[in-house]
């Protein structure tokens, strides 16, 4: 069984995030955020943790993580609410998919033939670093408030800032900018720097890499 979904491990992590990204289109959002999200979340981490399944000890690490963490906060371990320990809740998200990303860029880079399986890790891949980037901006406004400014973000509440964060997230990672979230901070600046510079290293050298390997193999 476990063999069988391993099999279509990139599949399920990239259907779970985009229903995370996109589901608010097809359900009405209340009902997206308060019963489904938390259910995409928890699939998201299953998914995540068949990516990395090869890896026991990590594998295993990771699941009583979740396991510890799921005790602790209940159904808040997967809320948009800031509630308690929000930082410890971030921080475990967090490190989960900086693991889960660098695998999927590993297994997509060493695979030697290009095939369906590889093409969607190349996309979750893709995805994941837009998730690493809302991690990654949402710890900078915990840990230091106001450091993203602009029309979507002031005199929001916590939920909207995340929603928002999200989508600054992933305009930031595709070079788009549209201007209505600005990072205000030295640090928020810097990190988005790295988030932007960060999708263009994907697309000029994995992405290369693998479109190179299609081509050569195609020709053979």
């Amino acid at each position: 069984m476990i063999r069988k979904l391993y099999e279509h491990r990139f599949e399920l992590f990239l259907g779970t995030q985009i229903l995370i990204l996109f589901g608010s289109l097809f359900f009405p959002l209340n009902f997206f955020e308060d019963i489904l999200l938390p259910v995409l979340f928890s699939l998201n981490i299953a998914a995540g943790i068949l990516l990395i399944s090869k890896k026991k000890g990590l594998m295993w690490f990771f699941i009583a993580l979740f396991l510890i963490a799921a005790v602790s906060f209940g159904g808040g371990m997967f809320s948009k609410e800031a509630g308690p320990y929000i930082q410890i809740r971030l921080a475990v998200y967090f490190i989960f998919h900086i693991i889960v990303t660098l695998e999927i860029i590993k297994q997509v880079w060493q695979a030697r033939l290009v095939n369906k399986t590889v093409i969607i890790g190349l996309m979750s891949g893709y995805i994941s670093l837009g998730f690493l980037g809302f991690f990654l901006f949402l710890s900078i406004d915990l840990w230091e408030p106001n450091s993203f400014s602009g029309i979507l973000m002031d005199n929001a509440g916590f939920d909207t800032r995340a929603d928002n964060l999200m989508y600054y997230a992933y305009i930031t990672l595709l070079t788009i900018g549209y201007g209505e979230i600005v990072p205000v901070t030295q640090i928020a600046q810097k990190a988005a720097i790295l988030v932007g510079l960060t999708g263009q290293f994907y697309l000029v050298i994995i992405t290369a890499v693998v479109v190179e390997k299609y081509i050569r193999h195609s020709t053979k």
